[in-house]
C-alpha cells in the first residue's frame, strides 16, 4: 500500500519515580538514554527517552515520570503490553539476568511463532522479551551493560487492548497500511507489509474489560514512523478524510508529530524520522545533560530547582 507506514516509531508511557525508571531501563535492560528533557506541554516533568546507541526511530521508549503518581489500571482503550526484540537465542540470558536482578517474570511461552518472556518495570508495565531472527541496519559500535549478542535492538511490537476490534482492524489495515498475519481466539496480529522492525501489532478483542486507566505504569500513547514532514501531511489529510480528529503538526524538535484517537480509544501519533537527537548534543554525548529547547532556555534556572535531582547513567561511548 503506497505511503504505509514502517511500524512503530516510539511508544511514551507513565511512570513514577524518574530515578528508578533511569535505573531500570539504562540498568536491568541495558537501554541507552538518549535525551534528557522535560515536557514540553508539563516543563516541570521530566521527558525520558531511551533507545539504541544513535536513538533510531523503531528502538524510542519515552516516559513522562510524575514521582507519587498513582498505579493506572491496564484495560480497554490502551497499548497494555510492549514487546522489544531480542536476537535469537537470547531468552536464556534475559531469564538468567532477570533472576539475577530479583525481576519476577514468566516463562518462556509461544505467542504465534515467537518465543517470548513476560515481565513488569518497576511501575508495573508489562513487557515482553520476543526472540527474533531478523536484523536492525547496521549501527554505531556501542559499550553498553549488556552483551551485544543479547541486547535489545528495538520494538517487536505493541499489543492494544480494546473493547471490539472490528474499526481498529479496518484502520490498521485500511489507512495505516498493515495487514491482518495471524488471528488465534481474541488476539489478532498485524504487521507491516515490508516487516519492519516495530512492524507488530497485536488487538485483543476484550468486550467485557473495564476501560483503562492512563497514570503510572501505562502506555500514553504509541507513535509510527513516516519518513518526513510531507509525508506527514498527507497523511493528516488522510486520516481526516477517514472522519478522525488529527491534531495539526506540532514540533518536538527530534521530530513532528500529530496525534489522533483510533476508534477503540489508543491515542496514536504520527513522527517523523528527522530530524533525530543529535540536533542539539553531539551523538557520543546523548542523554548526558539536561536539554531544553531554545522557548525554554531562559527557564533552565527554575526549572532546575523545581525538577527532582537525577543521576544521569554514563554515556554509552563508541568503540575504537
Amino acid at each position: 500500500m503506497e505511503g504505509a507506514t514502517r511500524g512503530i516509531h516510539h511508544v511514551t508511557a507513565i511512570a513514577g519515580d524518574p530515578q528508578r525508571t533511569l535505573d531500570f531501563y539504562t540498568g536491568a535492560l541495558g537501554l541507552r538514554l538518549v535525551k534528557l528533557t522535560v515536557n514540553y506541554d508539563d516543563p516541570r516533568t521530566y521527558h525520558l527517552y531511551f533507545g539504541d546507541g544513535e536513538g533510531r526511530p523503531g528502538t524510542i521508549f519515552t516516559f513522562f515520570p510524575w514521582p507519587g503518581a498513582p498505579r493506572g489500571r491496564g484495560g480497554t482503550g490502551q497499548a497494555t503490553a510492549v514487546s522489544f526484540s531480542v536476537p535469537e537465542r537470547s531468552l536464556g540470558f534475559w531469564t538468567e539476568r532477570l533472576r539475577s536482578l530479583g525481576i519476577p517474570f514468566g516463562g518462556a511461552a509461544t505467542r504465534f511463532e515467537d518465543q517470548a518472556v513476560t515481565f513488569s518495570d518497576p511501575d508495573g508495565l508489562a513487557l515482553e522479551l520476543v526472540e527474533h531472527g531478523g536484523r536492525m541496519p547496521d549501527g554505531p559500535e556501542v559499550h553498553g551493560p549488556v552483551p551485544a549478542g543479547h541486547a535489545i535492538r528495538g520494538f517487536h511490537g505493541v499489543t492494544l487492548s480494546v473493547e471490539g476490534y472490528e474499526r481498529t482492524a479496518g484502520l490498521l489495515t485500511e489507512t495505516l497500511g498493515f495487514r491482518l498475519t495471524e488471528e488465534k481466539g481474541n488476539r489478532f496480529r498485524f504487521g507491516t507489509r515490508d516487516g519492519d522492525f516495530g512492524g507488530i501489532v497485536d488487538v485483543l478483542c476484550l468486550p467485557s474489560a473495564p476501560r483503562g486507566k492512563v497514570a503510572a505504569g501505562t502506555v500514553h500513547h504509541v507513535a509510527f514512523r513516516t519518513p518526513g514532514p510531507q509525508e506527514q501531511a498527507a497523511w493528516r489529510n488522510r486520516l481526516s478524510d477517514a472522519g478522525l480528529d488529527v491534531t495539526p503538526a506540532i514540533d518536538r524538535t527530534y521530530f513532528r508529530s500529530i496525534y489522533f484517537r483510533e476508534p477503540g480509544g489508543v491515542l496514536f501519533e504520527i513522527a517523523t524520522d528527522p530530524p533525530g537527537f543529535s540536533v542539539d548534543e553531539p551523538a557520543n554525548r546523548l542523554g548526558s545533560r539536561l536539554v531544553l529547547p531554545a522557548w525554554l532556555e531562559p527557564e533552565r534556572a527554575r526549572l532546575e530547582e523545581i525538577l527532582p535531582p537525577v543521576r544521569i547513567p554514563e554515556p554509552w561511548r563508541k568503540t575504537g
